[in-house]
């Protein structure tokens, strides 16, 4: 049985995994929304970073608040789509805190679904890419000559942490 200390470092990595995803995700989606024909110097890459940052700080919230609640041991594709919900609404949420005086009716709404759109789609090939199943422990020798049946707790994960840390962290 782990202790509390090992659950809380799970729990740490599974915010931090998810959270560098978001701000990955959502820095390259808005350099694409830049365009193709842009050059490298006239990407944003000051905006991408700041959109990223506050990407990372709304998936932190968003997933602290999915512990909260404790909504977090869910089998793939509920993950999955959770996960997808929380990126789009990271990304829309690190666009309107990146407008500096945020004014609903002149707001770029096109620009801010975009790059969403591209940090979602993103966000789905991680997961599946991620996508691993756990293998079962061997069972330990019993003493007695006998064989003991050991409880493998076994899932697909669309987490990119090691499949038992996954496990560790969101199990409740």
């Amino acid at each position: 049985m782990a202790g509390i200390g090992s659950k809380w470092r799970a729990v740490l990595l599974d915010l931090l995994e998810r959270s560098g995803w978001s701000a990955g995700q959502v820095f390259f989606a808005t350099l694409l929304a830049g365009g193709t024909t842009v050059a490298v110097t006239g990407l944003p890459w000051k905006y991408a970073s700041t959109l990223a940052i506050s990407a990372a700080v709304s998936s932190l919230v968003l997933t602290a608040l999915q512990y909260l609640v404790r909504w977090t041991d869910l089998k793939f594709w509920p993950d999955t789509l959770a996960r997808l919900a929380k990126t789009f609404l990271a990304s829309v949420a690190a666009s309107v805190a990146a407008d500096k005086v945020f004014d609903i009716t002149s707001f770029d709404w096109g620009t801010a679904f975009d790059v969403a759109f591209l940090a979602t789609i993103s966000s789905l090939g991680k997961g599946l890419l991620a996508r691993e199943q756990a293998q079962p422990a061997p069972p330990p020798p019993a003493t007695d000559g006998a064989v003991t049946a050991v409880a493998a707790d076994l899932r697909t994960t669309p987490s990119t942490l090691p499949t038992q840390t996954y496990v560790e962290a969101v199990k409740r």
